[in-house]
């Protein structure tokens, strides 16, 4: 059995088990402990030394990484196919997927930052809001020229593409930044919600009990580390996000990939 180390509102993880659900691949999750407070270990972390989600664990192959995953995930069971048939068409959906992963994910996972752990208030928080309902919308606009008059990003069929930006989507949308009703990428969106592997892969995470309301209080006290990684990094200070950075540094709040050895 094929065992995902993830957790439900990943959306790397996400992109993982769609992939498995549309392949047929019967897999068992596993959410690693530690992870809010920068203290994974055990199986995970041996696994995955930057201990981040996901990890896929297929008999003694371990790999990190969603994309690799997803180019194992390929290779070992390539019926039905996820990548269009072209190079050029395969190059284009990687790129999606490189754009979504980096310059997407840093939006909303910047605005659960906000909303969520509430590390900016009043001025700051408006400022940061704002420029990512901006940087959203750029960004659906983007994805409409690269769908153009397709059903999916693929192409004809649902696949790499489409999987790639649909858990980012679905987590704008979860966050008040919703594409235009009317817009081919808000149609797209509902087709790819009349996908089993799509519905239910992205109604776990609606689903997912965050627990605690005193987050922010765990996070003042140093006990919850939020990953300040590359994009997310440039996200929070080219947005105006300089002084949460400064502080979470200062009240040791805020953590970066781990070291390994």
């Amino acid at each position: 059995m094929v065992t995902i180390y993830e957790h439900p509102l990943s959306p790397y993880a996400q992109k993982v088990k769609i992939a498995l659900r549309e392949k047929g691949v019967a897999f068992e999750v596993a959410q690693p402990g530690g992870l809010g407070a920068g203290g994974a270990g055990g199986d995970f972390t041996r696994a995955n030394p930057r201990a981040e989600v996901p990890v896929l664990i297929d008999g003694d192959v371990e790999i990190f990484d969603s994309t690799i995953i997803l180019e194992y995930i390929e290779d070992k069971w390539p019926t039905p196919s996820l990548l269009p048939a072209t190079p050029g068409d395969r190059a284009k959906v990687r790129m999606i997927e490189e754009v979504m992963d980096t310059h997407f994910e840093a939006i909303n996972w910047g605005l659960g930052e906000i909303g969520w752990f509430q590390r900016a208030t009043g001025d700051l928080a408006e400022t940061l809001l704002a420029n990512a309902a901006r940087q959203t919308q750029g960004y659906y606009t983007w994805l409409e020229g690269k769908l153009g008059d397709a059903a999916w990003f693929n192409g004809e069929t649902f696949g790499w593409g489409d999987l790639s930006v649909a858990p980012y989507v679905g987590a704008s949308i979860s966050m008040g930044n919703r594409p235009a009703e009317s817009s081919k990428l808000a149609a797209w969106f509902a087709r790819a919600m009349e996908r089993p592997a799509v519905a239910k892969t992205l109604g776990e995470a609606l689903a997912f009990d965050r627990g605690t309301s005193n987050v922010p209080e765990l996070i003042a006290q140093g006990l919850f580390k939020r990953e300040y990684r590359d994009h997310r990094l440039e996200w929070m200070i080219k947005s105006g996000g300089l002084e949460v950075v400064l502080k979470g540094l200062e009240a040791g709040n805020i953590r970066f990939t781990e070291t390994f050895g």
